[in-house]
């Protein structure tokens, strides 16, 4: 699909204080988790997070499929590599889902959404990244489904598997808008950039290092179904929000 704009930004739109509010908080509940023996790992769909696998060395980032395929094994592959921690806190949607509501009306894409997913904080250290990916598909096979317990299956480690959910607000739904927030300032890190994959077909550059988001408290929407990735940070720790918003298949 293309599109007239791929993405839409608001540079520096959360104040700064704000923002070091919500690094504070994000950084205090990864170490609460980790003190409680909890795996702070970020997960990807499919497994593919860097603690999923014993060796783990070797990135999605920027490699082709016949790249993989000669030097390494399928076991050995990971496309995500950082911690999470997950936020509820209402007066962080209060801040950051008006931009969702305005980009989307901007940018022309219109898309019916009604609800939104848990707010993820993110925490990218040195030589950590995310592999190219979308967040979400477009059809029924995509949305989530009702986790009825005693009768869904768990996944390997005891959990409720991926697209699963008791949320009956999820249900029936894909997602359909990202938004991401800059938490840092540019001076504390290198690299960590988002990165948009267009598709070999656009009207545009195919790819785009998306360094309008870099001021702290900057932010960026776009649809779900876009391939994107964050480059591995090379200095010091990059922090955001990420937040996914709801809505029923495309028809």
């Amino acid at each position: 699909m293309d599109l007239k704009h791929h993405y839409y930004y608001f540079k520096e739109s959360i104040p700064k204080d704000t923002c070091e509010k919500i690094i504070s908080l994000g950084e205090k509940l990864i170490n609460e988790n980790k003190e409680k023996g909890f795996n702070t790992n970020a997960v990807t769909m499919g497994g593919e997070e860097k603690g999923g696998h014993n060796s783990g060395n070797f990135s999605l980032n920027d490699k082709t499929l016949e790249e993989i395929e000669k030097e390494v094994k399928p076991d050995d592959v990971y496309i995500r590599d950082s911690e999470v921690s997950w936020l509820n806190e209402k007066w962080i949607y209060d801040l950051i889902l008006p931009y969702v509501n305005i980009a989307n009306e901007s940018a022309g894409w219109k898309y019916d959404w009604d609800w939104a997913e848990q707010i993820q904080f993110t925490k990218y250290g040195i030589n950590q990244f995310y592999g190219w990916h979308m967040d979400g598909g477009g059809d029924h096979f995509s949305t989530y489904k009702r986790y009825i317990s005693g009768i869904t299956n768990l996944d390997k480690n005891g959990n409720v598997p991926m697209q699963y959910t008791d949320n009956i607000n999820f249900i029936g739904k894909i997602r359909k808008l990202s938004l991401t927030l800059n938490l840092s300032k540019p001076e504390d890190y290198e690299g960590g950039n988002l990165k948009f994959d267009f598709g070999p077909h656009t009207t545009n550059k195919r790819f785009h290092l998306c360094e309008e988001i870099r001021p702290q408290g900057s932010i960026i929407v776009f649809p779900s179904y876009l391939y994107h990735q964050v480059t591995p940070v090379t200095k010091g720790t990059r922090y955001s929000l990420v937040i996914w918003c709801l809505g029923k298949p495309y028809k």
